[in-house]
């Protein structure tokens, strides 16, 4: 009986499901698009219900669309938005709270204060050294310490051990084994700020800083490992779950990355440059993130990771709420009609700066508006907004001594010729895109497959990646710096107080 892999590829806007052969072809498709609840200014929510309701209707679809024996399916991975925190009871699997989405900025004081303690007291880079991060609210340490400190009652049911922290992936794990598996892996666990990525455990230290009890943290485990089966109830019968991995992790794997400095950037709702390390975890000088970028039998493999808030969600908001066009694959027509020149500079700081700036309350702006400015020009400008911020992270990278000569992209806005052919401009470096663009769901599929025997090594993995399209530099180096520079005009002026004076 043939075999196939089923990836869950639950993420920021939607949830998918996808089912694979072993060659990467995609066989059946399941995905539901679920609300995003916005409460506050910068405050991003999501209902964990529904984040468990869609990833089961996009299974439940998928195998449903493939028309074949459950039997066949060897083993399920899990892949999902990082970050995101949710906080659970042990007894219901009910969440005590919405799950605080990775772009929500309500603990940006919280982490302030934290940055200058440690700089008081004499450590600055304390938490850098521990964990590869910085002290941010994108990450999950300062969003469990908000859930405990502000949902009544949490704290004490916490510390009595009845409640379960968790990011996605494993709170998907939890109600897909039926309450019997509270594990996540080494690179989800690398993103919740308490994880100490050299000693690979979670870190005491970090726990009584932000004063969060241990008995409410998950198992960590490797990449591709064993994490129980699904309950019978819900396929059908069991499926062994034998991978999970954050998305930005496994779209590196799903592009082949697996051999230091290849470099992959991955074009959703956010934008995720990493760059394999290998074995050795560089911390930047540059303001990039050291993460795990999976950990395979007990060996750790590190990336560098310059982190964007915003590239797709740029584009839906241009969709959904200025209405400029229907549906986000018109963008590449309208910016074409765009003027020559870049008139039209657009930074979308709608929920702060990610890397290389770390300004949480910087906010969204749009210079160089003239009475010839319309549709066209705000989308060619959103689309150049997401190749200037990847060159910022370029840059970074640069000071921190490497440089990608190739970047493979992927993700939702990689179908946009346009794009990537400015971004190769931008760049100065070429630009390639996979056949296989479902590189995200595709990774966890590999691992998992990987993990029950169907791969015999990641070189068997790699193998699989093969080319659509490159794109190479059209423009030479002058045009580069000058498009470059009013770029870092419109930062400056978009930065706050804070942002600048860090």
């Amino acid at each position: 009986m043939e075999k196939y892999l089923l990836a869950i590829d639950q993420g920021t806007t939607s949830s998918r499901a996808i089912l694979f052969a072993t060659t990467g072809e995609a066989i059946a498709i399941g995905r539901y698009a679920y609300e995003q609840h916005y409460p506050a200014d910068g405050w991003v929510e999501h209902e964990p219900e529904d984040i468990w309701r869609t990833t089961l209707r996009s299974c439940q679809d998928a195998i449903s669309r493939a028309d074949l024996d459950v039997g066949s399916i060897a083993a399920i991975g899990i892949t999902n938005q990082r970050e995101t925190t949710v906080l659970w009871h042990r007894k219901t699997g009910k969440a005590v709270h919405r799950a605080i989405v990775w772009q929500d900025r309500r603990t940006a004081e919280f982490c302030d204060n934290l940055q200058r303690n440690l700089i008081a007291e004499g450590n600055p880079d304390w938490i850098q050294e521990k964990t590869g991060l910085l002290p941010d609210p994108y990450f999950s340490a300062s969003k469990l310490a908000w859930l405990l400190e502000n949902v009544p009652g949490a704290r004490e049911e916490a510390e009595a051990g009845n409640l379960a922290f968790g990011t996605v992936d494993c709170f998907l794990l939890w109600h897909l084994t039926g309450g019997k598996v509270h594990a996540t892996d080494a690179s989800n666990a690398s993103r919740t700020m308490l994880f100490n990525i050299h000693t690979q455990n979670w870190d005491d230290e970090l726990l009584s800083r932000f004063n969060i009890p241990d008995s409410i943290l998950p198992e960590v485990k490797n990449s591709a490992d064993d994490f129980g089966s699904t309950d019978a109830r819900l396929f059908g019968r069991k499926i062994p779950i034998t991978a999970m991995i954050g998305d930005q992790q496994s779209a590196t794997v799903g592009q082949g990355c697996l051999s230091t400095g290849m470099t992959k950037s991955t074009y959703g709702t956010g934008s995720f440059l990493l760059m394999n390390t290998g074995e050795k975890a560089i911390q930047s000088d540059h303001r990039l993130l050291t993460t795990v970028a999976y950990r395979l039998q007990g060996k750790t493999s590190y990336a560098l990771e310059g982190s964007i808030f915003m590239a797709g969600a740029t584009m839906q908001w241009l969709r959904d709420k200025l209405r400029l066009f229907d549906d986000t694959a018109q963008s590449e027509a309208l910016a074409r009609q765009a003027q020559p020149g870049l008139p039209v500079m657009m930074v979308p700081a709608f929920t702060g700066l990610g890397a290389p700036w770390w300004d949480a309350d910087a906010r969204a702006a749009i210079y160089g508006l003239t009475r010839d400015a319309g549709i066209p020009e705000l989308v060619a400008a959103a689309l150049m907004s997401v190749c200037f911020q990847t060159k910022d992270l370029q840059k970074a990278m640069e000071s921190d001594g490497l440089r990608p000569t190739t970047l493979r992209v992927d993700g939702g806005m990689s179908a946009n010729n346009l794009m990537l052919q400015n971004l190769a401009d931008l760049l100065g470096c070429e630009v390639s895109r996979p056949k296989i663009t479902e590189t995200t769901a595709l990774g966890a599929a590999f691992l998992a497959g990987l993990h029950c025997g169907l791969f015999n090594s990641l070189g068997d993995i790699e193998s699989l990646w093969q080319q659509d399209r490159a794109f190479t530099p059209t423009k030479d180096k002058d045009w580069r710096d000058h498009h470059y520079n009013r770029w870092l005009d419109a930062i400056a002026r978009t930065r706050s107080q804070h942002g600048r004076g860090s």
